[in-house]
This record gives structure tokens, sequence and C-alpha cells, in this order.
């Protein structure tokens, strides 16, 4: 898989992806991750990538130029499965879009900053616009660090044990995850409950889910 993230600050992107599951699985070349810096593909002198908004308002906006030379020149260079904007009005992410995205061979994200992004750059790219939330950030970076990390961790080899992503919240969509414990059995006055150390699979098996389908 092939992801390139394109950005105004792109130095905000460059850490996350250095670390954890996301590192392990470039070494493995199981993903290459390209970030694109937006002001690369400016206009004029100072590479220009944003200015004001039509109809008055406050803050500025990331012109479409730029965004669609930079798409432009990834699309000719290979196909991609998906392009994505990171908004705070778009779909809501959750773990079936992970899984959907996982299978995909290449993807494209576009980090918005500022105010926004023109919405010619949506309609000229066909991009999919994707929130992680009902809130607003400071830029679309970390929304699409996060779905990077989701995305990643799902492809096979990406995680050290191959059970973890199995077993995840929401890896089906209405499981979600009981309480997990490790030693000491009893910290502070709670202890770990006792069906946990018991060693019957079967019976732990039933617990984990009576307890899924209660919460």
């Amino acid at each position: 898989m092939r992801i390139d993230l394109i950005s105004a600050v792109p130095q905000i992107l460059e850490s996350p992806i250095s670390h954890s599951i996301v590192k392990r699985a470039r070494e493995k070349d199981l993903v290459e991750i390209v970030i694109h810096n937006l002001h690369n593909y400016g206009e004029g002198k100072y590479r220009q990538i944003d200015d004001k908004p039509f109809g008055g308002g406050s803050g500025m906006v990331l012109k479409p130029e730029p965004i669609f030379r930079c798409v432009e020149k990834l699309k000719s260079e290979r196909s991609y499965d998906a392009v994505i904007i990171t908004s705070a009005k778009g779909k809501l992410f959750d773990q079936s879009m992970a899984k959907k995205f996982s299978l995909f061979e290449n993807l494209i994200f576009i980090c918005g900053h500022y105010k926004g992004i023109d919405q010619r750059v949506t309609e000229l790219t066909g991009a999919e616009e994707i929130s992680i939330g009902r809130f607003v950030l400071s830029g679309g970076e970390l929304p699409a660090l996060a779905i990077v990390d989701a995305i990643v961790r799902l492809i096979p080899g990406a995680l050290g044990d191959g059970e973890s992503a199995l077993t995840d919240t929401f890896i089906d969509e209405d499981y979600i995850e009981p309480p997990i414990y490790t030693r000491p059995r009893e910290f502070e006055g709670l202890k770990v409950p006792q069906i946990l150390l018991e060693g019957d699979h079967s019976k732990i098996k039933d617990w984990k889910d009576k307890i899924s389908s209660e919460s």
C-alpha cells in the first residue's frame, strides 16, 4: 500500500509516522507513506497556497490550484483507489471504513488547514470528505494521522500479534471489547474477575461475550 499525505504544514506529520506500528509497517515495506509539502505547489514568488474567502468572513482558504496540481501529478504516476479530505463536516470515520481502506492499493489524503479548502477541490478530484468527530481542529493533519494509524494496523503483518487486530473494539460493528486486566491480581482493593484466573477458555469467552453485549 502507498499513502500520500498532502499538507500545508508537513512537519506535523513526520514524527508520528516514524514511530510504533506505522514505523514498523514502513520498515517491513507493508506501506509506503509519502508526505507532500503543499507550498512546493504554491503560486508566485512566495508560493501562495491560501487566500481570503469570497463573500467575506474570517480566516483564509486553501486555494484550489496548488492542491489540484499536486493531486494531478500523483495521479499521472499511478492510479488511486480514493482521495480523502479530512474535514470536520465530512462523513464520520469508523472501523468499517478502516477495514475498507486497508484493502486499497493507493490512497491520497488532503489535509485541510486554515478556514478550509476551496470546494472545487472536492468536486474536481472526486474526493471523499471524512471526519473523526464533530469538532474543529487547527488542521486536518491530526485526523489524517488517526485514520492512517487505524488503516495501517489492519494490514496483515503490521502487528506483532496477529490476533490483536481481530479482537479490537469495533472490529465487528457491534463488538465492544470487554475490560482487560494484568498483574497484580489485586490493586488498591480491586481484584481481577475470578473467571479470568481459572483457565477455562470456554467460560472466559462466554463472559467476554456477555460483557460486550451489555456495553
